[in-house]
Order: structure tokens, then C-alpha cells, then sequence
């Protein structure tokens, strides 16, 4: 009775049910899908998951070493940070932090901390945590500061949403793009195939990072982080669509024949209610797949760009540019902890490569 019930199911299933029953075998996919979903809720709420004022400066807090939040003292169960204090080294004239243990600050939930907008709209000071009291130059470092005295977590957090962002939307763009001209291409053929076929093989035989370093130069210096961020996207986007629209002029290629694309010719249909009502739903599962699998080249590519200091520019913040004090062997000899930012980058990586190769092995009808 229940295989039956099972077959009855699975022949009534839409090829989006029965491509997310695939998907749910694969467990590396589906902790992947966790891990992308923790990332995006972290950048998300990375203002109120941050400590302090990423952009906050002293230069009494350069290079302080990662600290750990005590949980027990003497006294029981008392969440705490103990302060630093700093001696100078007189053989290297370096400043070296060592724990304060006759000073302990307050670890507290939802804190006050520094102003910012919840979702851009709703102004408030409220952080996860933070310390009750101190002075200007104590805090929690989670992990360490940098040359200038700011918090690599605080900054860390603030980049994770940057740095995804960034990819998301050039993403969108370049699926807008690859889906248009792609869908063009198959659909109409003949010249117009011709001039979108060797349009992509231009584009595509350009070395990238000379293109992006090209384009990069282009940029004002005068403008603002906005206008370099959504340069920085629809300069990634330009790259990054010629591989979508392949994939979708094949299948559209394929499709263009088929009975039901003929039948709603002749009832009249036009071609965009074509194209987006009949041809596109036959393999969404494959663009999903495709656009999983992009995200995480745009992400290296916005990363390598701002390590290389061709992409987005100080006071913004993203993975790239934190790496970028990482470039130093003898700063990382003193101050490993700047490296922290290359783990999220790595680990995002991964995460979408599985999430793309079981959608993909999902979304395959002889799988």
C-alpha cells in the first residue's frame, strides 16, 4: 500500500517537487544549504551581531591579540573579559599586550553599543553583547585589532555582508543577462544567433584580470562607496554572463521545436509570454544550478579584485580588503589573527560548490 501511495506520488510530483526530493538525499548539499543560510542571517544582522564600531580607530589598541570570554570566576557563573594591558618591548620597541587580571569586564546581552540602522531603517544602539563600563580603550577583541586598533570581528561581520551582497547582485544581473540574450539567441537564431554568439566569444577570450584592472582604472576616485559598489557588480556581471546564456541558448535550442512551443504560436502567445510562461519553467532546475554555481565566482572575483586594491576602497569593508593586511609576512609574523578573514571566504566557497553539485545532480533527469 505505501509503495503504491509512493508511485501515486511521485508520478502527480512537479519537476520542482521531484528535483527538491532528489536534492534532500544529498547531505553534503544539505549542510551546505545550512552554512550559506547561517552566512546570509549573519550578514543580514552584522550590525547587531558586531561589538564595536568597525571604522573605530585608537591607535592604543594596535595589534592586540585575539581574547576569550570567561565564563566562571571565583565567584561562579560570571561571563567576563579581562582587560589588557600593553609593555613595551624594549628589544623590538613593539607593543605587547599581556591580561589584566585585576580587571574584569562585564560580558552583558544586548548591549549598548555604537548607533546604527537595523535593516537600514530602524535606528538603534542594541549589540548581542558587549561589556558593561570600561574605558575607551578596553573592548572585546574576539579577534585581536588590527594596525590601526579596530576589531577584526566587528570588521570581519561587517565584510561577510559586503562581500555576499556584492555576489548576489552580480549574480542577478548576470542571470538577467545570460537569460535574455541566451533566450534570444536560440529562440530567434539566424544572424541574431550570430552576432550574441560572437559577442560571448569576445568577452570571453579577454583575459579577466586585465579586463577588471581595465575597468577598475576607469572608476573615479571622486566617487562615493555606493557608486564603487554597484560599479564593482555590473563590472563582474559583464564577465560572468556569457556561460549562463550558453547553457540557456542549448536548451532553448532543443526546446524551440517541441510541440507545446508550436502549439502556443499558433494560439497566439507572444514571445516573451513564450520564453518566460512555457520555455523557462521547463529547466529552472538547471539555472538554479548554474546560478549556485556562479555565486561563488563572483564572490572570489569581488574578493580578488579588492585584495589586489582594484575593487572597493576604504572606509567600505569586505573579505578582499581585510586580506589585504594579510599581504605582509612580517605583519602576519606578529599579528597571525589577520588572516581570520581567508576561513569565511573559504568556507562559503565550498558550501556553494556542494549546494551546486546537488542541485545539479538533482535537477538531472537521468540521474
Amino acid at each position: 500500500m505505501s509503495a503504491s501511495l509512493t508511485d501515486d506520488r511521485m508520478a502527480q510530483a512537479t519537476q520542482l517537487q521531484l528535483t527538491w526530493w532528489r536534492f534532500c538525499r544529498h547531505k553534503l548539499a544539505l549542510i551546505s544549504l545550512g552554512v550559506i543560510v547561517t552566512f546570509y542571517v549573519i550578514a543580514i544582522f552584522a550590525d547587531f551581531l558586531a561589538i564595536t564600531d568597525p571604522h573605530a580607530t585608537d591607535a592604543r589598541r594596535s595589534y592586540m591579540p585575539p581574547q576569550a570570554i570567561q565564563l566562571f570566576d571565583a565567584d561562579g557563573f560570571n561571563p567576563h573579559v579581562n582587560g589588557l594591558k600593553g609593555v613595551r618591548d624594549l628589544k623590538t620597541f613593539k607593543m605587547t599586550f599581556a591580561p589584566d587580571q585585576g580587571r574584569k569586564l562585564k560580558v552583558v546581552m544586548f548591549a549598548h553599543g555604537y548607533e546604527y540602522n537595523l535593516f537600514g531603517l530602524i535606528p538603534t544602539d542594541r549589540h548581542l553583547f558587549g561589556i558593561e563600563g570600561g574605558q575607551p580603550v578596553d573592548g572585546i577583541f574576539l579577534l585581536g585589532t588590527d594596525q590601526l586598533g579596530r576589531d577584526v570581528y566587528s570588521r570581519l561581520i561587517v565584510a561577510t555582508r559586503i562581500s555576499l551582497f556584492i555576489g548576489l547582485a552580480g549574480v542577478t544581473l548576470s542571470l538577467f543577462l545570460g537569460v535574455m540574450l541566451g533566450g534570444i539567441s536560440g529562440l530567434y537564431g539566424g544572424w541574431v544567433d550570430t552576432i550574441i554568439q560572437r559577442v560571448i566569444e569576445v568577452v570571453r577570450s579577454i583575459p579577466t584580470i586585465p579586463l577588471w584592472m581595465g575597468l577598475a582604472a576607469a572608476l573615479p576616485n571622486t566617487w562615493s562607496v555606493t557608486q564603487v559598489y554597484f560599479a564593482i557588480t555590473i563590472i563582474i556581471s559583464l564577465v560572468g554572463w556569457t556561460e549562463l546564456a550558453r547553457v540557456v541558448r542549448g536548451r532553448f535550442l532543443a526546446l524551440r521545436e517541441e510541440d507545446f512551443v508550436i502549439a502556443a504560436e499558433l494560439a497566439g502567445a507572444g514571445q516573451t509570454r513564450i520564453i518566460v510562461r512555457h520555455m523557462l519553467p521547463s529547466f529552472l532546475s538547471h539555472i538554479i544550478a548554474a546560478v549556485s554555481l556562479a555565486l561563488p565566482a563572483m564572490i572570489v572575483s569581488e574578493t580578488s579584485l579588492s585584495f589586489l586594491g582594484l575593487g572597493l576602497r576604504p572606509p567600505a569593508i569586505s573579505w578582499g580588503i581585510l586580506l589585504q593586511d594579510a599581504q605582509n609576512v612580517q605583519v602576519l609574523s606578529g599579528a597571525p589573527w589577520l588572516l581570520v578573514a581567508a576561513a569565511p571566504v573559504i568556507l562559503v566557497i565550498l558550501a556553494f560548490n556542494f549546494l551546486g553539485d546537488g542541485l545539479r545532480d538533482a535537477a538531472d533527469p537521468y540521474g
